[in-house]
């Protein structure tokens, strides 16, 4: 399965939140399955996320696409550099390979 199908799947049956400022949130709160970062996540905010998300031992996912590709990937307007998966729904995440 590749990564956008997984990503459509957590969309459609699970719970995410989007935004650097929320995935921090929610990493801080130990809560999310696993973390999400577009490729072009800017390198201080993906750094950011990395660390804290390490700290607390959430896994990190780079997406192999853009903002823009994984915003379209999730059927949004909009770009996103981050997103944290709280509950993945239907969706296998061990589809989503270890970087």
């Amino acid at each position: 399965m590749e990564a956008v199908d997984v990503i459509k799947r957590i969309m459609e049956t699970g719970r995410v939140t989007m935004g650097t400022r929320s995935v921090l949130k929610q990493i801080a709160a130990a809560k999310p399955k696993l973390i999400v970062v577009s490729s072009n996540c800017p390198k201080k905010t993906c750094d950011g996320i990395r660390e804290k998300a390490q700290k607390t031992k959430v896994r990190v996912y780079t997406y192999p696409g853009t903002a823009y590709e994984l915003g379209e990937a999730c059927r949004k307007p909009f770009p996103i550099s981050a997103m944290a998966v709280l509950d993945p729904g239907q969706a296998d995440l061990t589809a989503l390979k270890k970087e």
